[in-house]
């Protein structure tokens, strides 16, 4: 049974979905009014990522009424994020209701976007998204909100001059820009980089590749693959490899057993949301290193899809400790002192936080608050990877190690994944996507207010449209009497 907002939308056709998301945005007044005092050739904002995360950020400040906005995609049109790169699932994980970046606009949802195109009785057929269904569902977001991002443009280099960051770019028109404030949007790797263990040091790079990498699965066909580790892109990957011809893929696994259960689902709510930024570090450090010691599983329908392949096999308790080219193939050696043959290893090893890996930083990197500077856990809640993690303010801006040595540091802003042990998952996850946004763009909002809160005050003073013109009444005269004396 559906309701009357599905039926308004079922079966009707995109055209009829943004004829209907531009009318409830225009009776509520969006986008909101302009009030930011203009700089002669300086951005507001400048929004690294044109993807999921970058959009929906533009939303909200859009919503806001900061308009002076540019979005900056260093990858093609239709190549923003990793959902048609190094994404290999078939399905998101993530339910298909939640509501995403929708940033509470119903006709903006994809329930909307897929009910619109496919009706009612394919959305209940429906289990998972299909991964590419869901690019495309994004490539429409952009497209029906007007989204400019320009593609093809990197950020090499940020630096401070004055109030302001000027970005040096390549792939753009000008050599560099300034901007006000600038808003990392870059995804799973946006504060660090993949994840390469030291044992693959010294192997030619034609016998391995990272998850992340750019994996060329038809040459794997006949080959022996070892997959290492049995996260979600580990499995993707290994299913690439199997579907694509591969002799046999073994997972080889240092854990003894399999994860099965996401504890981080168990507690997802708004008030989580809402409330993790405000807990005591012990607090947050706790949730976290629990959540990365425990290790989300892979989704079910992705370990399916490799286990259905009769030559595919899981190793537990095989933690590789070197790689070593032998006559046109790779030894793979693990501490119990055993060893496995293979043709090519990809290493699903997820992303390291590693804000000295990030060149736009330049040397001051090194000047970035991380958790370890400021927090040391337990010696039962141990997490070196966790103490990588930035040290936010709650308003997603860097802080500085050493007061003074990088105050421009407050103006950049961390909206992606190294957000998540200092605020929580509001940054990079679709489920929290949309108060992450709303959260940051207040955020900005208010340091844009206070740094202009002269002109703001002048411009109160300068104010001279009257609400009245003199003829709204008429004065009269007071007959006045004498007044009484008191009575004793």
């Amino acid at each position: 049974m559906t309701n009357d907002t599905t039926t308004t939308i079922d079966g009707q056709g995109l055209p009829a979905l943004e004829a209907r998301l531009h009318e409830d945005l225009s009776l509520l007044c969006w986008p909101g009014k302009d009030w930011v005092p203009a700089r002669a050739g300086v951005s507001d904002v400048v929004i690294i990522g044109g993807g999921m995360c970058g959009m929906v950020a533009w939303m909200a400040l859009k919503t806001g009424g900061v308009h002076n906005i540019r979005v900056l995609d260093r990858s093609p049109v239709g190549r923003e994020g990793p959902w048609m790169t190094y994404a290999r699932m078939e399905t998101l994980r993530s339910p298909k209701e939640l509501t995403g970046p929708a940033y509470g606009h119903g006709a903006l949802t994809f329930r909307a976007w897929f009910l619109a195109q496919f009706g009612a009785a394919e959305w209940d057929k429906l289990d998972k998204i299909p991964r590419p269904m869901w690019m495309d569902y994004l490539q429409w977001y952009r497209q029906a909100l007007g989204i400019p991002v320009e593609n093809g443009v990197s950020v090499d280099r940020v630096e401070p001059e004055g109030d302001l960051l000027r970005l040096h770019l390549s792939g753009a028109e000008e050599a560099s820009v300034l901007t006000r404030k600038l808003v990392f949007a870059t995804g799973r790797d946006g504060t660090g980089r993949p994840n390469i263990p030291g044992f693959v040091e010294g192997l030619d790079r034609k016998y391995w590749a990272h998850s992340a990498d750019d994996i060329d699965f038809a040459a794997l066909k006949n080959k022996r693959v070892a997959v290492v580790g049995v996260g979600a892109s580990a499995v993707d990957n290994a299913a690439e490899a199997l579907e694509h011809g591969a002799a046999e893929v073994r997972h080889l696994i240092r854990r003894e057993k399999m994860p099965t259960i996401n504890k981080m689902m168990g507690i997802g709510s708004f008030g989580f949301t809402a409330g993790y930024a405000n807990l005591p570090d012990e607090w947050r450090w706790r949730f976290m290193q629990y959540s990365f010691s425990t290790q989300t599983p892979p989704p079910h329908g992705s370990t399916k899809r490799v286990s259905r392949h009769p030559n595919a096999y899981f190793h537990f308790g095989k933690a590789v400790e070197s790689t070593v080219e032998r006559g046109g193939s790779v030894e793979v050696g693990f501490t119990d002192g055993t060893s496995y043959e293979a043709d090519f290893v990809i290493l699903g090893t997820g992303f390291s936080i590693d804000p000295m890996s990030r060149s736009e930083f330049g040397t001051a990197a090194a000047d970035i608050l991380l958790w370890q500077d400021v927090y040391t856990p337990p010696a039962d809640e141990p997490s070196r990877d966790l103490g990588q993690f930035p040290y936010l303010n709650d308003d997603f801006t860097f802080r500085e190690k050493v007061a003074g040595q990088a105050p421009w540091l407050s103006n950049v802003y961390c909206f992606n994944y190294g957000a998540s042990a200092s605020l929580g998952k509001v940054s990079g996850d679709i489920p929290g996507i949309s108060e992450g946004a709303s959260w940051l763009a207040r955020a900005l909002a208010a340091k844009l207010y206070v740094e202009d809160v002269e002109q703001h005050w002048q411009a109160m003073l300068n104010y001279e449209s009257p609400e009245l013109d003199g003829s709204e009444w008429v004065p009269s005269e007071l007959e006045a009497e004498p007044k009484k004396g008191r009575v004793a």
